[in-house]
């Protein structure tokens, strides 16, 4: 999907859905339950990752999809006569890229394609009030296209100042109530509403067989958590910003948020100031804080970058370090390369993965390695990050061979330094992202995007 193009839905009657919410942003739906028939979860069952992990119950998608049809009907016909019940999510515990470790849910099947369901008649109203700066979890939007539209507004707005903001614990500081009354605000299907409240109120399964139930958070993990996520954060953040820098604003604001980080950019210190003062006590208003460790005001532009008085500093947005630099015409740009910390926390993990694969057949970790690798450049191969590529290989290569010669007192250390040199070369490094389109349409961004003062609020 291309950055003109709006989401639609495969349905006819969710079309019609999306076009009432589009005529008017105030109306409030009454009837959507009806929607959630045997071919809406058909469709939510096909949409799920088969390989994703299974819930408490222990079920896969293969599994549930060996009596297919009548697991449907049979599903259907419980949430007709409202028998459903949401089971307790699966917690587990994977770890941060700052250190320590978040909480992950992870739902049954069954719940899952429930949830798929909902998220698809869900989608069809707020894509609609969504505002363009909001790229995180969203149909035909990515991470990376949030990169491009920073990296925009970064070289082609008027920038002196930027905000990068981290909220606290957002997934576990969301407040049940505050959820069920932003999500009113266009939804009143009372059927609807108890769906989404069994899911909220189900809680969690710990590791050790110890149910957690709570009035805060929802489950990382489950399908329906970065919608939700995301329609708290229209409310409490996106409209709060966007009506923020029509009426108070000095000099330009431009904001780029991917679900619960973001980026604010400002002309004037003064509007970055009282706009990150405002923003911290909305936020507690309605049971969030800023991460103080993570959330800062920097110097940033190219008034910085003379290289006289005090200099332009870098932050961290999406993995990548963005540092205001120098191109080789002399002219200011955005320089991008993969952040320190998680270009170390990534050669840990495979470090650790090639001691416990070493005694498998090279051949096959040859083959493993370099489809980490294609991975690892798929999503930091951006322009002006090759080096960085570069570097995360050779990494890698070193590891891999250093596990190898310890396999045995027996190995011939310079046979197999020649073999990985010449046999078992690893993947080099390719740039797959190597034009900023956006930045060939500044305009369009800055304009319509959604990210300017003046901005529309869609794409």
């Amino acid at each position: 999907m291309s950055h003109t193009q709006k989401w639609r839905p495969v349905c006819p009657r969710l079309r019609r859905v999306q076009e009432k919410a589009r005529a008017n942003a105030q109306e409030r739906f009454t009837s959507l339950a009806h929607l959630i028939d045997v071919e809406a979860l058909r469709r939510s069952y096909h949409g799920q990752n088969a390989s994703a992990a299974a819930g408490i119950d222990g079920q896969t998608k293969a599994k549930y999809g060996e009596n297919l049809e009548e697991n449907l009907t049979e599903l259907h016909e419980r949430m007709r006569s409202g028998s459903y019940r949401a089971s307790p999510v699966r917690r587990q515990w994977i770890e941060k890229p700052g250190g320590g470790e978040r909480p992950l849910g992870i739902p049954t099947t069954e719940d899952k394609i429930v949830q798929g369901a909902v998220v698809e008649i869900l989608n069809c109203i707020y894509e609609e009030d969504f505002l363009g700066f909001s790229y995180g979890s969203r149909p035909g939007r990515s991470a990376h296209q949030a990169l491009q539209a920073l990296q925009t507004v970064l070289q082609k707005g008027k920038v002196n100042w930027v905000v990068d903001a981290d909220i606290s614990k957002f997934f576990d500081s969301i407040d049940h109530k505050e959820l069920m009354k932003v999500i009113q605000r266009r939804v009143s299907d009372r059927s609807l509403l108890r769906l989404i409240g069994k899911w909220l109120k189900a809680g969690a399964v710990d590791e050790d067989g110890r149910r957690i139930c709570g009035k805060q958070g929802t489950p990382q993990g489950g399908v329906i958590s970065p919608l939700l996520a995301n329609i708290f954060l229209h409310y409490v953040v996106d409209e709060y910003v966007h009506d923020w820098r029509k009426t108070r604003a000095r000099g330009e604001v431009y904001i780029v948020r991917y679900m619960d980080d973001f980026v604010i950019a400002c002309q004037e210190e003064r509007d970055a100031r009282e706009l990150l003062e405002g923003l911290t006590l909305q936020l507690e208003s309605h049971g969030l804080k800023l991460n103080g460790e993570k959330t800062r005001l920097i110097r940033y532009g190219s008034r910085w970058n003379s290289g006289k008085g005090e200099k332009s500093e870098t932050f961290n947005f999406l993995g990548l370090t963005h540092i205001a630099g120098k191109n080789r015409a002399g002219r200011y740009c955005v320089k991008r390369k993969t952040a320190s910390e998680r270009l170390n926390r990534g050669l840990k993990s495979i470090g650790l993965w090639c001691r416990k694969q070493r005694h498998k057949p090279i051949p096959w970790q040859y083959a493993q390695l370099n489809l980490k690798l294609i991975g690892h450049y798929n999503y930091y191969g951006v322009r002006g990050n090759f080096n960085a590529l570069q570097q995360f290989r050779h990494g890698v290569w070193r590891s891999w061979f250093n596990t190898l010669k310890r396999r045995s007192q027996k190995v011939n250390v310079h046979r197999l330094y020649a073999q990985l040199k010449t046999v078992f070369v690893l993947q080099t490094p390719w740039i797959t992202h190597p034009e900023n389109w956006l930045s060939v349409n500044p305009g369009y961004l800055l304009g319509r995007a959604g990210c300017g003062n003046a901005a529309r609020p869609v794409l």
